[in-house]
């Protein structure tokens, strides 16, 4: 969950509105592919609820994914096609935004440009920072010794907005489940 409060407390309200509106719900079974490795996507997705597995080809599962989490936004920064593949573990709930209209929404509100691209670097520093931890051989991340405890805190500027951005979250996922079919 702490993934997508970096994400949503840099928005304001009305970004909040904008993605419920935008955005597409997506109902995935297990076994279902999300995103293939090498394989454009149009959307970038927020999950909403469920369990998904990123594996990369010869290295295999690299990390699982649940509500939250945001996917596909390296390929929406960089244009590259994605690096791994996205498979799908328990029924997932996912909102699906097409990057050519939050490419859209960028030129015509530059300061929704603004909030987005901040909101992405935080995110990603924060998967490098996490990606750079040391992993027990199940591939979990080894716990912080008392000395390196302070290193994993949140930034105190970031702290103000993490009330703020679980709230947007759960606006998100009431506007979300009111898109059923």
């Amino acid at each position: 969950m702490r993934k997508v409060l970096y994400i949503l407390g840099q928005f304001d309200d009305t970004d909040i509105d904008w993605l419920a509106r935008q955005g597409r719900r997506q109902v995935l079974a297990p076994g279902s592919t999300l995103i293939r490795q090498g394989e454009p996507t149009p959307d970038l997705y927020i999950v909403i609820d469920g369990l998904l597995d990123v594996s990369v080809a010869g290295i295999g599962s690299v990390a699982r994914l649940q509500a939250g989490e945001i996917i596909g936004e390296m390929s929406f920064v960089d244009s590259a096609p994605p690096s791994a593949s996205v498979s799908v573990l328990a029924n997932s709930i996912l909102l699906a935004i097409c990057k050519e209209d939050i490419e859209a929404r960028i030129t015509d509100d530059p300061l929704f440009g603004y909030r987005f691209y901040k909101a992405l670097a935080l995110f990603l520093a924060d998967r490098l920072r996490n990606a750079q931890k040391p992993r027990k051989p199940d591939g979990a991340v080894s716990s912080l010794s008392d000395d390196e405890v302070g290193v994993d805190e949140i930034d105190e500027k970031l702290l103000d907005t993490i009330a703020i951005a679980g709230d947007r979250f759960d606006r998100l996922v009431k506007a979300v489940d009111g898109k059923r079919l």
